[in-house]
């Protein structure tokens, strides 16, 4: 198969509209409102049991804000949130997430992105936001983070109730199918953190979760460095917008990586797998295609223009000493002349104390302007010699050749073989040895080993230098803490979900990895998310409507108030909830206790008695 050359699209972010939500949203009642919150992407739509309601995200947009500088003193300063920014890479320096990791922590931030939901999809209650919240949050959240988040919702938007659910849960219950087990693996990789979460009897094992620090940002970045020590030349033009893109359509995972390098030192496999990408055309380049006579013209070209800005300078400094020479010969003039109450005033004005200081200054300037004179004639001598000497001319090497005797040339003569020979190395042009230069090819990024090379550091994460366990070895360990019967039960539904788990090939190096590392004869099945973007937020939807007039779940505005913000509900897909344990109050020593075990021998506890 020929290579394919294939193109950057650069696609620009369509803004997002304003939408007019169906009237099934607010009657009888305000339906959910399912909020998606990732790292890399938000999606938020509606979650009503009515055919007429789109059962799908109305809103998609990364999670990222941008606040433009505006004029000078902060006026016209302007936020831009997702879609609304258009492209990423001019405001790259400028763009602020929520997230560390996948934990929002920047509530401002976070505001700035509910406010766009809220105003995108409608909402049109006043002073509140009177729709139910259903909001994914991270894997074992912490309870600051979820503090925050409830203090958001409840005291900023007034909703009426939210409720928390893990995204890769929301994913692995809206694929389960009728024959599957409640038990199973969870294997959820996405743009910052990829987990491997144990699920058994239908809930969430919280003590045996692992997460690895590794995600789609990393391999994103690692691509950019590879590609960029590749080709220097192109170091602007290698964006990891443009990074992502070759990610998402022309990466995949190895089976077995090292066999699969192997393959591509044959020149045959190479050429049929790689893949070209082509850059925009820019005539930067242009320039180092000059032949050295048109250098050598562009220098002289520069080094006159230089000569004329310096001469124009010099003209204007010569322009105002004259001037003010004029006017100080003036002055002495009047003094001359006996104007003494007009000469006083004068040398008021010049800020001058003296007959004496005015003829010095008239000296150093009379001076000034003599040698000013002198270096504009000169500048211009010097530019006329140039023009002369640019002129080709052929040295004279023999200045007594017309003295030459008729043996001195007979001799010379004979060494002109010797000389021929050698004098078309020393004339050839330097454009003949030059080799062609394709400029098409120039602009080309060739993919080959990179395309597998940047996925795989989530199996090996030194590729990166980072000091980690891969996918493999986490499962792994996280099989090793149950017994046997256990393992069994969590291998027959390992679940894959996950943006960054729709590389080609990921299932099977999956398949590989446990075939390594279970029991001869031993079963285990694989599924991968029938969407593993969006099925996380089809979960929280079908969630929402299956609990919508239930309790369970749902955290009102009376349990924040008296449970606290990280109070949380369980349901079945969501964190286990370890409510604040406050440390035990410290005994009283035993001298401070022993008058009050003498005055109430019968309390035997300390505290009692205090």
């Amino acid at each position: 198969a020929a290579t394919r050359v294939f193109a950057f699209r650069d696609a620009r972010w369509v803004p997002d509209p304003v939408l007019e939500p169906h009237p099934a949203v607010r009657s009888p009642q305000p339906v959910p409102l399912v909020i998606d919150n990732g790292s890399f992407q938000t999606r938020a739509g509606w979650a009503s049991a009515d055919p007429a309601v789109p059962a799908e995200p109305l809103l998609r947009f990364r999670s990222l804000a941008a606040r433009s500088r505006g004029a000078r003193g902060g006026a016209g300063a302007e936020t831009q949130v997702g879609n609304d920014l258009g492209s990423p890479e001019p405001l790259r320096w400028l763009l602020r997430s929520p997230f560390d990791r996948n934990v929002p922590v920047q509530l401002e931030l976070q505001e700035l992105l509910l406010d766009h939901v809220f105003q995108r999809l409608g909402v049109t209650s006043q002073g509140c936001v009177d729709h139910p919240i259903v909001l994914t949050e991270a894997v074992c959240n912490p309870l600051y983070s979820r503090q925050m988040m409830s203090e958001l919702l409840f005291e900023c938007y007034q909703v009426p109730k939210v409720s928390y659910g893990v995204d890769s849960l929301y994913s692995f219950y809206h694929n389960k199918r009728h024959n599957w087990p409640c038990s199973g693996l969870v294997i959820s990789s996405g743009y910052q953190c990829t987990h491997i979460l144990p699920v058994l009897e239908g809930r969430l094992d919280a003590k045996n979760c692992k997460r690895i620090n590794l995600g789609g940002c990393q391999a994103a970045v690692y691509l950019q460095r590879l590609l960029q020590l590749k080709y220097p030349g192109h170091f602007a033009a290698i964006t990891l917008s443009r990074m992502e893109e070759i990610l998402h359509e022309h990466s995949y995972i190895a089976e077995d990586y090292i066999e699969e390098l192997q393959k591509w030192r044959s020149p045959d496999y190479y050429e049929n797998n790689m893949h070209k990408m082509q850059l925009p055309f820019s005539n930067k380049l242009l320039g180092s295609t000059l032949t050295s006579e048109e250098k050598q013209e562009r220098r002289q070209q520069q080094l006159r223009r230089l000569q004329e800005l310096n001469a124009r300078r010099r003209e204007e400094k010569l322009q105002l000493d004259q001037e003010r020479l004029d006017r100080l010969l003036y002055v002495q003039e009047l003094l001359e002349d006996g104007h003494m109450d007009q000469f006083h005033k004068a040398l008021v004005e010049l800020n001058m104390d003296s007959a004496e200081e005015l003829q010095s200054y008239i000296n150093k300037l009379s001076l000034s302007v003599e040698q000013m004179k002198q270096k504009i004639l000169q500048a211009e001598v010097n530019i006329e010699v140039d023009v002369v000497d640019s002129k080709p001319e052929t040295p004279d090497l023999d200045p007594l050749g017309s003295e030459q005797s008729l043996e001195d040339v007979e001799s010379i003569n004979e060494f002109e073989p010797l000389f021929a020979e050698e004098q078309p190395q020393v004339e050839k042009p330097v454009a003949a040895v030059q080799p062609m230069f394709n400029l098409a090819e120039y602009h080309q990024l060739f993919l080959g080993t990179e395309r597998i090379r940047a996925p795989e550091i989530v199996f090996q994460p030194s590729l990166i230098g980072e000091d980690q366990a891969g996918v493999a070895e986490t499962m792994q360990y996280v099989l090793d803490r149950y017994p046997k019967e256990q393992q069994v039960v969590l291998v027959q539904n390992v679940f894959l979900t996950g943006g960054n788990t729709m590389y080609p090939g990921l299932k099977a190096r999956i398949q590989k990895e446990l075939l390594e590392m279970r029991p001869f004869q031993s079963t285990f099945q694989v599924h991968l998310a029938s969407s593993p973007v969006l099925d996380a937020w089809y979960g929280a939807r079908d969630w929402a409507v299956e609990y919508m007039n239930r309790e369970e779940g749902w955290i009102t505005r009376k349990d924040y108030e008296e449970k606290g913000g990280e109070y949380l509900k369980e349901h079945c897909a969501s964190n286990v909830y370890v409510p604040i344990r406050l440390p035990k109050q410290a005994p009283r020593t035993a001298e401070a206790s022993a008058p009050s075990r003498g005055l109430a021998s019968s309390t035997s506890n300390p505290c009692e008695q205090a």
